[in-house]
């Protein structure tokens, strides 16, 4: 058995005055190490709310959540911390850099949250930034990058303290077309090269395509998946 996270009928419902909205409702989903996810639906349907609550960022009404064979449900505060921190790398549709910092210290910054030392964090930071493509722009500042470079610094952070997972939302949101490609064909090789676990929300169709699964969520509710041929890099 290698799945890496099982969601077993997770519900979260949010109070506004007094009505009570389910923004889920008895989701079930398992995924496998090496596996990569597209989430699609309409806006509503869900979709953040489930992978703010799959990265810890928020907890669930009701339901289950075994990540790595641990009970999230049962932790507190500071051990979903250090899950956040250690196991989880988060992709999100504005890069989020810290304009003060160039792009190979943009990469550190996880690592010495974890204190890592400083020769084995540049070392990995280097390391990433190659692997993404920007070998030649580490000492860049985020002004100085496009959207699509500082996304992909943005992956190379995400992946700084090797997580067993990573958790985009919208990653091309921000982007064009062409460059969003780009980020998705990044992704897509992460996935099969160095076998990175990661689920993707997204609207795009095209984008999906990269996925080798698909889940629908409609209502709150995952309505459909599909085994999905992946995209080949063209």
């Amino acid at each position: 058995m290698n799945d890496i996270l099982v969601v077993d009928g997770l519900s979260k419902v949010f109070q506004k005055g007094k009505s009570k909205v389910h923004a889920l409702s008895g989701v079930n989903l398992k995924i496998k190490k090496g596996d990569f996810v597209a989430i699609m639906g309409p806006s509503g349907s869900g979709k953040t709310t489930l992978l703010n609550i799959i990265g810890c960022l928020d907890k669930s009404t009701n339901g289950n959540i075994i990540f790595n064979g641990k009970h999230i449900a049962k932790l507190n505060e500071n051990e979903l911390s250090k899950i956040r921190r250690d196991k989880i790398g988060f992709i999100f549709q504005s890069a989020n850099l810290l304009p003060i910092l160039n792009a190979i210290e943009n990469v550190e910054l996880p690592m010495e949250a974890k204190k890592i030392p400083k020769d084995e964090s540049l070392k990995r930071a280097k390391y990433l930034l190659k692997l993404v493509g920007l070998e030649e722009r580490m000492k860049q500042r985020p002004n100085q990058l496009s959207a699509g470079e500082q996304q992909r610094v943005a992956i190379a952070r995400a992946f700084a303290n090797q997580p067993s997972i990573i958790l985009a939302d919208e990653p091309t949101g921000n982007l064009d077309s062409k460059t969003g490609k780009i980020i998705m064909e990044l992704l897509q090789s992460l996935n099969q090269n160095i076998g990175a676990t990661i689920i993707v929300v997204t609207h795009d169709e095209k984008m999906a395509l990269y996925a080798n699964k698909k889940m629908i969520i409609e209502d709150g509710k995952i309505t459909n998946i599909f085994m999905k041929r992946v995209k080949k890099n063209s």
